[in-house]
């Protein structure tokens, strides 16, 4: 049985590697998030994985303990959901890196954004994870 940590593995937190999560990736707005995601094919040398990072605005949030607060109930949210992707990144050896950056400007009830987060990983997984799985056997 898998553990449903979110380990160092599975956050983003090189600079290089979050540049490039923003230079290359795609993004689309799901209240109350902007979501921005980059699919690529595995290094030899890494195993595939589903990282993530996840921001939010000074500029909404002057005080930290609130960014913090914000921060800290999408992490627990975004861990006890996130089964699916990874599996599915597993089985594809796909590295998929995404941002999930907080636009609202109140913080939401944890039950609110777990069913926001729920509602996102079904998006993703249908969108971007099982449309690669078709295209490599339809072609």
């Amino acid at each position: 049985m898998k553990t449903e940590g979110l380990p160092k593995s599975q956050r983003l937190y090189k600079k290089k590697a979050v540049q490039v999560l923003f230079n290359k990736g795609k993004g689309f707005n799901f209240y109350p998030f902007r979501v921005i995601t980059y699919l690529h094919d595995t290094d030899n040398s890494e195993k595939s994985l589903c990282r993530i990072v996840i921001s939010v605005s000074k500029k909404r949030f002057h005080h930290a303990v609130k960014r913090n607060h914000v921060r800290r109930l999408i992490r627990e949210a975004w861990r006890r959901n996130k089964s699916g992707i990874v599996n599915i990144c597993e089985l594809q050896d796909k590295t998929f890196d995404m941002a999930f950056v907080y636009t609202a400007t109140v913080i939401l009830a944890y039950n609110e954004i777990e069913k926001k987060i729920k509602q996102l990983v079904v998006r993703l997984e249908n969108d971007y994870l099982k449309n690669e799985e078709n295209r490599s056997t339809a072609g």
